[in-house]
């Protein structure tokens, strides 16, 4: 496969008991883009982050990162070589503070094996978490019981606590869902420049179209199972089967 591209699938298939969830699915991925995966329900965009991020196996076909093959990579293994997820609900610690939460991600990241048992009051650590509260804007309610917070802050968050470990792909599954739309653009402006400072590649999941729209640099819209569009937001929101298929007339 090309060395130029980050992330890279070849003839991607998975069924589940002789259903196809998702067929023939081949993606290039340049470092840096942006990229809004979009679909009805059902149409394969978490069977095809699922595959990328090691929580399901392809039954057939090829991914490639940074051009070594990772088909079939366990989830733990995917986060330590650099490729992490969010979910669409936030996987949060409720009853802890915003900056407990972090440190927690932080140091799954970061320890292995018998490390993870040492205490988490490690002052560089701190330090580290601090600036990522910083580049997410929730440094002010870092003191805070996660509970206490909007849906948006608990986004901000979840995502925060996904990149800790700077990965180079980091796949965010419909990272405005349950955030009010007088939360929306405000979580995702602080979300993606973020992840531009750092470099980071970035796919989500998304059914807001203004949010895709004014966010990414390219679409990726499937229906059952397949890929039917792969291009800019302004083509593929105008593409017939995108507007069959997945925006509805």
């Amino acid at each position: 496969m090309n060395n130029h591209f980050i992330l890279q699938t070849k003839d991607l298939q998975k069924s589940f008991s002789g259903i196809i969830a998702a067929q023939n699915i081949n993606i290039s991925v340049k470092e840096g883009e942006i990229i809004g995966i979009i679909g009805a329900n059902g149409a394969g965009k978490t069977v095809f982050v699922n595959m990328i991020t090691g929580y399901l196996k392809p039954t057939s076909g090829k991914i490639h990162f940074l051009g070594n093959d990772i088909t079939g990579i366990k989830p733990r293994e995917a986060t330590h070589i650099g490729v992490c997820r969010s979910f669409q609900v936030s996987q949060v610690f409720m009853t802890m503070t915003v900056k407990q939460n972090l440190m927690i991600a932080m140091s799954l990241s970061k320890k292995k094996g018998g490390q993870l048992l040492l205490p988490l009051e490690d002052e560089k650590l701190s330090k580290e978490c601090d600036k990522i509260l910083d580049l997410y804007k929730i440094k002010k309610q870092s003191d805070l019981i996660v509970s206490t917070l909007s849906q948006g802050m608990r986004k901000l968050l979840d995502i925060a606590m996904a990149v800790v470990g700077n990965p180079k792909v980091l796949l965010l599954d419909e990272p405005t869902s349950g955030v009010s739309v007088e939360e929306k653009f405000g979580i995702m402006d602080i979300v993606i420049s973020a992840l531009k400072k750092s470099g980071t590649t970035v796919l989500f999941v998304e059914h807001d179209m203004e949010i895709v729209e004014r966010y990414v640099d390219r679409v990726i819209a499937f229906y059952q199972g397949q890929v039917i569009c792969d291009d800019t937001p302004k083509k593929a929101l105008k593409n017939k089967k995108v507007i069959q298929y997945v925006l509805g007339s």
